[in-house]
C-alpha cells in the first residue's frame, strides 16, 4: 500500500469536510431545541447519537485514520467498519428525517413526505436494492483497481467513503430504520435479506483473507480481514438484536387488539350461565 494523501488541495478537502461535519451536528442539535420548544420531547440521547456516527464517518476522511489507512490495511478496514457499519447504524438510530418532519415548515415536510413516496427512492431503499448497493460496493471495490487507485487519489477515497456510509446507511435504516417508512416490506423478507448481507460480508472477509489485495501484504491482510470478519460481526450483532427487538414489538401490537378482546370474550362465557342462573 502506498502513501496517497498529499499534495495542496487536501488541507482544503479537509476543512471542508469538517465544516460540513460541523454544520450537520448544528442543524440536528436546531431541529431538536425546535422541536422542545414545540412541546414535542426529544431525547438528547438521540443527539449523542448523531453526533457519533458524524463523528465516526468523519474520521475516516480527515486526520489520522485516512493517513494511516493508505499504507496499513488493517487501519483501512478499520475505515471501512467506522465509514460502512458503525456510523450508519448510529446515524439511523438519531431518525434524523422523523426530526425534520417534526421541525420544518409545512411546504417543506410535505416535500420530503412526498419524496419518500416516490418511486425511485421507494425503490433504492426497498431493502433488497439497499442490500446489493451496500455488499455489492464492497465486492467491487476489492475485486477491482478501484482499491488501488483510492490510495493514490485522495478525492477518490473521500467519494469511497462517502459511497459506503451513503449505502450503508441505506441498508440500515430498510432493516431497522426508525423514520417514516412508506410501504414498509414484510419482516420475513428484511430478515432474509439481512442474513444474506451478513453472509456476503463474511464471505468477503475470507476471499481477503485468502486472496490479498494488490499490493497488501500477506500479514496485514490477514489481520485486516480478521478485523472485518469479527468486527463488522460484532455490528451485525446489535443491528440483529435492534431488528429482532423491533418485529416483537411490532407482532406485539398486532396481536394487542385480540388479547383485548379475549377478556370480554371469556367474560361473556363465565356470566351467560349466572344469568341463565338468575332467570329461573
Amino acid at each position: 500500500m502506498r502513501h496517497g494523501h498529499g499534495g495542496g488541495g487536501a488541507p482544503t478537502l479537509e476543512l471542508i469536510l469538517i465544516g460540513l461535519a460541523a454544520l450537520a451536528v448544528l442543524v440536528y442539535a436546531s431541529g431538536m431545541l425546535t422541536s422542545r420548544r414545540q412541546g414535542r420531547a426529544w431525547s438528547t440521547d438521540r443527539l449523542g447519537l448523531w453526533t457519533l456516527g458524524i463523528a465516526a464517518a468523519t474520521a475516516t476522511v480527515v486526520g489520522p485514520l485516512p493517513e494511516a489507512a493508505q499504507v496499513d490495511f488493517v487501519r483501512h478496514m478499520a475505515a471501512h467498519l467506522s465509514a460502512g457499519m458503525l456510523a450508519p447504524l448510529l446515524l439511523v438510530l438519531a431518525a434524523p428525517v422523523t426530526l425534520a418532519l417534526r421541525t420544518l415548515h409545512v411546504t417543506p415536510a410535505r416535500r420530503i413526505s412526498r419524496l419518500l413516496r416516490s418511486a425511485p427512492v421507494r425503490f433504492i431503499a426497498h431493502p433488497v436494492t439497499a442490500g446489493i448497493l451496500s455488499a455489492g460496493g464492497l465486492w467491487l471495490i476489492y475485486l477491482t483497481s478501484i482499491f488501488e487507485m483510492m490510495q493514490a487519489i485522495p478525492v477518490l477515497h473521500v467519494l469511497v467513503q462517502g459511497h459506503l456510509l451513503l449505502s450503508g446507511y441505506v441498508f440500515t435504516a430498510a432493516i431497522i430504520g426508525r423514520d417514516p417508512a412508506p410501504h414498509a416490506p414484510r419482516w420475513v423478507l428484511k430478515a432474509v435479506v439481512l442474513v444474506l448481507a451478513m453472509a456476503s460480508h463474511a464471505v468477503l472477509a475470507k476471499h481477503l483473507y485468502a486472496h490479498p489485495p494488490t499490493g497488501v501484504p500477506i500479514g496485514q491482510a490477514h489481520d485486516g480481514a480478521l478485523l472485518m470478519y469479527y468486527g463488522g460481526a460484532a455490528i451485525e450483532v446489535a443491528i440483529v438484536v435492534i431488528f429482532c427487538a423491533q418485529w416483537y414489538r411490532a407482532a406485539g401490537r398486532r396481536l394487542a387488539p385480540r388479547s383485548a378482546d379475549a377478556p370480554h370474550t371469556g367474560d361473556a362465557h363465565r356470566t351467560a350461565p349466572a344469568t341463565m342462573a338468575s332467570a329461573k
